[in-house]
């Protein structure tokens, strides 16, 4: 057989045995990998996680991101401006320069700090932890030049979050202007030896609604409470006030002698109540447990024209305290007249600043309505103490929370000084908010956050909507509660529990809730978050009751239905009754229907809701019958509201203007002031409408007809240089002088041309109360001799009651000329103050031989008026509405719609919504008076 390859026996067993011992092995080991794997677990590999990504750019929309949030300031300011030129080789300075350092408390990781500044050279910029005082490294900052105005401060290094804290530190420089925002200056004259006038200056302040970032970088919103530390370096024989008790002391710079004074902590605040001033001024004071002080001119504090508001504003306060249960948290409360600041007052805590006719008073040429003027405006910042300053809206949407509760608590406020005001809110607060409520273009009182940004349409706010609606529906809601102790225990549970922070609308019902068993959310909702109020429509026949919008120029409804409180009084058994309605259309109500012929219905007494009531035809005759057969039996304040309600309902196409005519005829029997002051402010409507056409003739016959009676009622008064003991006597009496005047009433004309020139011939023996009427009616039938005069004691005069009076009256002349010159001189600080700027305007305007005149001008200074006052600092709304209440032709509207094109087409913002409601208020002007001038004209003839 053949030979092949082969392995011995001995090797094969080897190999076979080392085969089975390796593959025992690898058996042996996959067992106890099995067994370690049951044990410990495979974990997968971490996934790499990417570095957190910190938020850049611009925040969505023009709000302070919330990455960081403030804690106190520490601001240093160094207004350079002499208190007066002593000689010639002193150069005025109106700079200003300054530091902050703002503590934040930062919330998230970040490496962005917003904050606002306008208008400042902002020139060094540091972040530092607050710890260690650690500097942090900067990539850039830069201030944005748009609506935001953000400074926008980039860091390399990041900062932590967990509610680290940091300081910012910056230095900035700035000016004085005399625009009257921000920290500006004021020029002034006073009398110094040998009656001499001076030259004076000061600067201050004013910081609402979003001005103080003006002054330094700051967190400028309301939320953002903080508390500060201020300290003011000025000039030698000038004084600083702050929120606080400063601390003088002086200082040496460059060979300069300094006052330092230095102003311990302010409580947690928003920035626009901070304040502060520097000036010459001296002040009086009164301390009964808290420092009272009054600063103003030297001249003023000592002909003692300071003296009155001390005296009212220690009764007010102390009242205000014992009705809120709520102490004040300031030591002192200065109170500063101003010769010029934008607003009637500011009520900056613990340093309240005030127009110079709403603080002083000379005792010897004070009206009783001077002095109503006065104790009103100090009730009214002194109720902001608690509503805006300890409890403080959270954003300005909410505005209202301020300004309508310290409107309505101010006729709380002045009782403290013996003043019964309460019923005077209907026509002060309420019909005005009617007027501004009626139209599309109007707001709610409550908008979305989000809808209110911009610093106009911030300012756009302060209005009568905000104001005076927000009055007018608290009052509805304390008679809606229906317990005037259950309404102000739930307001001061709402103090205690939000004080030192900020709150919403909602959170005011919440509280007031606890103490009803109304629903207050649902009855407030609609009044509060929706534009405008009802017209409560009554079919007495059938008791058929509906509502919708009330609007002067009728559109589309907007399908709300109000919680209508209705109080109302039926001729049968006058006994008020009350009733919900809670619909929005036609619904039966059996208790109203009227069966007797005889019975007539009278609802929303004493006009405690927020709605007008219009009836059928039937109703509104027994009602006029029943005036005229006597007028006592309808309640004093419906007298008034039935004529305002029908004109307005007139006015919007809903009722016949001869049956609002009608109810003005039983008036010659009536002496009271609301029934007239009604009267007279809507048939004000028809002289506006027709004064310049051939309707004026009747129209004017009529008045002074109906003033006649009146004007002799109170004839003797005036003849003996008295007035009545009530106040509402005391304003219809001046009611009787103006418009028996201006109408034509010859004994008028003869009496106030022969005080006036007594007046001249150096004995002014007219009562204070009288001076504007008469001195109006004298001008207006003199010649210029009589306006020169005026205009030389308008100069002369010290008082700021005074003053005013003779200003109001300078714009009664019929001469185009003298108006013309007038309208030149409110271009002249030196003239007419910048604070007076509008009033004399608009007081010039109300003549029908100025209104011309005032639009023309108004319309070509558009520019200066905006540029050289600011956008928030005059109100421009104002302005444009008086300069346009005549409008009612198709001219007089495409001259409106030009001016809002020019704004549009330079990006101006300004004063948009009065403009709208301008446009909106004359084509209804003009498509009412091509209906019914005609009927007009007829009826008045008809009654002559």
């Amino acid at each position: 057989m053949a030979k092949g390859c082969g392995m011995s026996k001995a090797v094969a067993i080897g190999i076979g045995v080392l085969t089975v011992s390796s593959v025992c092995g690898l058996v042996m080991m996959a067992v106890m990998y099995k067994i370690q794997i049951d044990k410990y677990p495979p974990r997968d590999p971490p996934i790499p996680t990417k570095p957190p990504v910190l938020p850049t750019g611009l925040p969505p929309n023009l709000r302070l991101p919330d990455n960081v949030i403030p804690e106190s300031y520490k601001v240093f300011l160094q207004p350079y401006l002499y208190p007066a030129i002593t000689n010639n080789y002193t150069n005025q300075s109106f700079a200003f320069t300054g530091n902050s350092t703002v503590r934040i408390k930062c919330m998230t990781d970040s490496k962005t700090i917003f904050l606002h500044v306008l208008d400042l050279n902002v020139t060094t910029v540091e972040v530092r932890k607050s710890d260690s005082n650690e500097k942090l490294s900067l990539s850039e900052y830069r201030i944005h030049q748009n609506e935001s105005n953000f400074l926008e401060i980039q860091l390399k290094d990041k900062m932590s979050g967990n509610e680290t804290y940091y300081d910012v530190f910056t230095k900035f420089e700035g000016e004085l202007h005399n625009d009257l925002t921000g920290f500006y200056m004021s020029q002034y004259t006073e009398k110094v030896k040998d009656d001499e006038d001076q030259e004076r200056f000061l600067a201050t302040s004013l910081m609402k609604p979003t001005d103080a970032r003006k002054v330094f970088p700051c967190f400028d919103e309301p939320a953002l409470k903080a508390m500060f530390e201020i300290t003011i370096i000025h000039r030698p024989d000038t004084n600083a006030l702050s929120n606080t008790i400063g601390d003088p002391g002086t200082t040496e710079i460059n060979g300069e002698e300094w006052i330092v004074t230095t102003f311990p902590k302010t409580p947690a605040m928003s920035t626009y109540l901070l304040a502060f001033t520097v000036s010459d001024f001296t002040f009086t004071q009164k301390s009964s447990g808290i420092k009272i002080n009054v600063h103003a001119r030297r001249e003023a504090i000592l002909a003692g024209y300071a003296e009155y508001a001390l005296d009212v504003t220690e009764k007010i306060l102390n009242h205000y305290q014992t009705i809120f249960e709520l102490k004040h948290s300031v030591e002192k409360i200065d109170q500063i007249a101003l010769p010029d600041i934008s607003v009637g007052a500011m009520e900056n805590w613990g340093l309240i600043a005030y127009q110079e006719s709403g603080l002083l008073i000379d005792k010897a040429t004070a009206s009783t309505f001077d002095e109503e003027k006065v104790v009103t405006l100090i009730a009214h910042e002194l109720a902001h103490l608690w509503f805006g300053n300890i409890v403080t809206m959270r954003w300005w949407n909410d505005l209202w929370l301020n300004e309508g509760f310290a409107t309505f608590m101010s006729y709380f406020g002045v009782e403290a000084d013996g003043w019964d005001l309460r019923d005077l809110i209907v026509l002060r607060e309420i019909q005005t908010a009617f007027q501004a409520d009626s139209f599309n273009s109007s707001q709610p009182l409550s908008m979305q956050e989000n809808d209110i940004q911009t610093s106009s349409e911030i300012v756009g706010l302060f209005d009568d909507i905000t104001h005076r609606k927000g009055a007018a529906v608290l009052r509805m809601l304390a008679t809606f509660i229906g317990n005037e102790n259950a309404f102000m225990k739930g307001i001061k549970a709402y103090l205690f529990k939000f004080q030192y922070q900020n709150a919403v609308h909602k959170d005011l019902w919440e509280c007031l809730q606890q103490e009803t068993t109304k629903d207050v959310e649902a009855f407030m909702s609609t009044w509060t978050e929706t534009v405008g109020y009802p017209v409560v429509t009554i079919i007495t026949q059938t008791g058929e009751t509906t509502q919708e919008q009330f609007l002067l120029k009728q559109a589309w409804g907007h399908g709300i239905a109000w919680q209508v409180d209705i109080r109302y009084l039926a001729s049968s058994d006058f006994v008020v009754k009350q009733d919900v309605l809670k619909v929005n259309g036609p619904v039966r109500r059996p208790h109203f229907e009227i069966e007797d012929k005889d019975e007539w219905l009278l609802a929303n007494v004493n006009c405690t809701g927020f709605f007008r009531v219009n009836y059928d035809e039937e109703n509104w005759n027994k009602l006029r019958m029943q005036l005229e057969r006597n007028h006592h039996v309808i309640p004093l304040i419906n007298r008034g509201q039935l004529i305002d309600d029908a004109f307005n309902l007139a006015r919007a196409h809903r009722l016949n203007v001869t049956t609002a005519l009608g109810l003005t005829k039983y008036l010659i029997n009536d002496t009271e002031y609301f029934p007239w002051e009604s009267a007279l402010k809507n048939l004000d409507h028809l002289v506006l409408m027709f004064d310049r056409s051939e309707v004026y003739g009747p129209i004017m016959k009529y008045l002074r007809k109906q003033i006649t009676i009146l004007y002799e009622h109170f004839e003797e008064y005036t003849k003996n240089g008295t007035i009545p003991k009530k106040l509402t006597d005391q304003y219809n009496q001046v009611n009787a002088i103006s418009v028996a005047c201006s109408n034509g009433l010859s004994s008028c004309i003869t009496m106030a041309s022969s005080l006036f020139k007594d007046y001249r011939n150096g004995t002014n023996n007219i009562h204070p109360n009288l001076r504007s009427a008469i001195y109006c009616s004298a001008i207006a039938s003199g010649d210029d001799d009589d306006w020169e005069f005026a205009w030389n004691e308008y100069q002369r005069a010290t008082a700021p009651a005074e003053k005013d009076k003779l200003r109001y009256a300078l714009s009664c002349t019929k001469e185009i000329w003298l108006l013309n010159r007038y309208l030149q001189y409110t271009l002249d600080p030196s003239k007419i103050r910048k604070t007076d700027m509008v009033s004399t305007i608009n007081y010039i305007a109300k003549n029908v031989a100025g209104q011309p005149l005032a639009w023309d001008f108004v319309r070509g200074h558009w520019s200066y008026i905006t540029q050289e006052y600011g956008a928030g600092v005059i109100s421009l709304g104002s302005l444009l509405d008086a300069v346009t209440k005549r409008f009612s032709t198709d001219v007089e509207l495409e001259e409106v719609r030009q001016l809002q094109r020019e704004q549009d087409e330079n990006n101006q913002g300004l004063a948009a919504q009065a403009l709208e409601q301008v446009i909106e208020r004359t084509e209804a002007n003009i498509e009412w008076v091509k209906e019914n001038k005609l009927l007009v004209k007829e009826w008045f003839i008809g009654e002559m």
